[in-house]
C-alpha cells in the first residue's frame, strides 16, 4: 500500500495497458405492462396462468473503451389461449471495459455486465406483475456464464460446419 502512495515508486511503462472494469451507470431502459383480460380476469373464479419468460441480450461500442449492455426479459402469462398479462423490461448499463483481449472482453459484455443487471430487471419485472394485479412473479436466477459459454460454441460450431 505504501508503493501506492511513494511517488518515487516505478510507474507502469507505456506499453503496459492495465485493465479497467468500471461500472459507468447502470439504468431502466424501456417497460411495458399490458393486461388485456382486465378487468374481467379479476373476477374469474379460478384460473391458473402459463408463464413463459424470454431472455435478450446484446451489447455494443458506444466509444473507446465503453459500451452498453442491455438485458431485456419479457414475461407473458397465458391462460386457455389468451394473454393474461405481458411484462417487458429492458434494463442496460454502461461499463468501462479497458486493457482486456477481445474474448476476455466479449465475455464481460455477454456474462459478467448482464449478472450485474439482473437484479435490478428481476425487482422491476416483479414489481410490475404485482401493480398490475397478480401473484408476485419470482424470476429465478440465470446463469449467463453458462449461456455465454454456450453461445460461443454454437458459433464456433457454425463457423467449423461451414465450407470453406
Amino acid at each position: 500500500m505504501t508503493d501506492q502512495l511513494n511517488p518515487n515508486a516505478a510507474a507502469p511503462t507505456d506499453h503496459a495497458t492495465e485493465q479497467q472494469f468500471v461500472i459507468q451507470k447502470i439504468y431502466l431502459k424501456d417497460v411495458s405492462f399490458e393486461s388485456p383480460q382486465a378487468p374481467d380476469i379479476f373476477v374469474a373464479t379460478e384460473w391458473s396462468p402459463e408463464v413463459n419468460v424470454q431472455v435478450a441480450n446484446n451489447a455494443r461500442k458506444l466509444g473507446e473503451g465503453v459500451f452498453e449492455t442491455a438485458l431485456t426479459i419479457t414475461a407473458t402469462a397465458t391462460h386457455n389461449a389468451e394473454t393474461i398479462y405481458l411484462a417487458e423490461v429492458q434494463y442496460a448499463g454502461i461499463f468501462t471495459i479497458v486493457g482486456f483481449d477481445d474474448a476476455s472482453a466479449q465475455q464481460i459484455l455477454g456474462a459478467y455486465c448482464p449478472n450485474l443487471i439482473q437484479p435490478y430487471i428481476r425487482e422491476t419485472v416483479s414489481d410490475l406483475v404485482m401493480k398490475g394485479g397478480f401473484p408476485q412473479l419470482i424470476l429465478q436466477p440465470i446463469n449467463f456464464d453458462q449461456l455465454y459459454a454456450q453461445h460461443v460454441s454454437e458459433q464456433m460450431e457454425q463457423a467449423h460446419g461451414r465450407p470453406q
